[in-house]
């Protein structure tokens, strides 16, 4: 009948927490920590401070020079961002299977990066809204 419920940011906070954890020790040991690890490998480090501090982290396409912000997950996540920082259009493209979250930011890094008019005719465009792509708070 009653029970404890904790508040929205307790929750947001604990999961905040966890996930760093899971990132900083024993990920290794799991598909989605090495994940992790090898897109910590590939990013500047500037990009993982960017992710890290923010929840996303920002490339430059091989064809256009447009900028692209890639978000923490595995699809709807990529937006294409105008010079001031604005997100523009959302982008939904992803590699096929089930890969975990690491490899599958890594392979839209790399599409945008290489060959960016093909990441890009393939695909889905969406609005974003602006709650779904809240700044995150730093990590750790």
């Amino acid at each position: 009948m009653f029970g404890f419920r904790p508040s929205a940011s307790g929750v947001r906070s604990r999961t905040r927490a966890a996930r760093m954890l899971f990132i900083r020790h024993g990920a290794e040991r799991t598909p989605e920590g090495r994940s992790l690890l090898l897109l910590r490998r590939w990013l500047s480090p500037a990009q993982w401070e960017q992710f890290a501090r923010r929840g996303y982290f920002e490339v430059v396409g091989s064809e256009s020079g447009k900028r692209y912000r890639i978000h923490a997950g595995t699809s709807v996540n990529v937006c294409e961002i105008d010079e001031r920082g604005r997100v523009r259009e959302g982008l939904c493209f992803m590699p096929i299977g089930a890969l975990p979250i690491g490899d599958v930011m890594l392979a839209q890094k790399i599409a945008l990066e290489t060959c960016e008019g093909k990441a890009r005719a393939v695909a889905r465009r969406f609005t974003p809204s602006t709650f779904q792509f809240r700044q995150a708070r730093p990590l750790g």
